[in-house]
């Protein structure tokens, strides 16, 4: 098992922010966290990572349960996390090569000498994810699109055996989406490719390689199961509270909401 919450529940300020979530990701499946903003979907992934504890319940991550203890460095190492957020702790300094770089030690910004055999590796993920041709640039200069990209073949440098997406199509134009969505995808088929949890509140954004969805509303459970059965007309009616249609082309979801006619 990759992932295990067992009655996870998360009180803060008074307030129930999850209750009562059970979530069972076995290796072979990649999942997709589907829910609206305030839904609960980060609360969730702070959980995961162990930047929080939860208030009720048990949580397992790679065969580790967490509590509040210390977490070793080669458990962080394996759970690679790529996240807009992460785009503002870089110095501006830093170049797309050293940000990949840092990777293979855990750290924001380069404070150790890499091996030759790390500088190949980083070389290899620039050149997998399409970023070699910016290696040498600037962080900072760099698209949203190109910024996400190098924080991908960055979570990839320590060979994660659990790799969460974190909305990262979020900023970005249609076609730096779906450049970005293509690499994903080629990433997810490659050999040895981490279990990924993939945050979305975006249907479009659910790639084939997703076969389980999740639905989360109001900090619960809304359901889940195979991604062709979550994503449905009926189904996601249900979710949103209103008619809406579900259809598919090449394999990806599409959304539209029906019309309603007043008598």
């Amino acid at each position: 098992m990759v992932v295990q919450l067992e009655h996870v529940s998360l009180r803060r300020n008074g307030n129930w922010i999850l209750q009562d979530i059970q979530w069972d990701i076995k290796k072979g499946e990649n999942w997709v966290l589907f829910g609206l903003n305030g839904s609960g979907k980060t609360a969730i992934l702070n959980l995961v990572n162990a930047y929080n504890f939860p208030t009720e319940g048990k949580i397992t991550i790679l065969g580790m349960k967490f509590g509040k203890t210390y977490l070793s460095e080669k458990l962080r190492k394996q759970i690679g996390f790529v996240s807009s957020s992460l785009q503002e702790k870089f110095y501006p300094s830093d170049n797309a090569f050293e940000v990949v770089l840092s990777g293979a030690f855990a750290s924001i910004g380069l404070y150790e000498t890499p091996t030759d055999e790390i500088r190949s590796k980083a070389i290899s993920l620039l050149e997998n994810l399409g970023c070699i041709e910016y290696a040498n640039r600037n962080y900072e200069t760099l698209s949203q699109g190109e910024k996400q990209r190098v924080l991908i073949a960055r979570a990839l440098m320590s060979d994660p055996l659990l790799l969460i997406l974190d909305e990262p199509t979020n900023g970005l134009d249609f076609i730096a989406r779906e450049q970005l969505l293509e690499s994903i995808e080629k990433m997810a088929k490659s050999p040895g490719a981490p279990t990924l949890i993939y945050v979305t509140h975006h249907v479009e954004e659910i790639l084939p390689v997703f076969n389980k969805t999740l639905l989360l509303k109001d900090g619960q459970v809304f359901a889940k199961g195979n991604t062709n059965t979550m994503i449905s007309s009926e189904q996601l009616s249900t979710f949103f509270g209103l008619p809406v249609q579900v259809f598919w082309e090449n394999n990806r979801p599409m959304l539209s909401k029906l019309q309603t006619i007043e008598q």
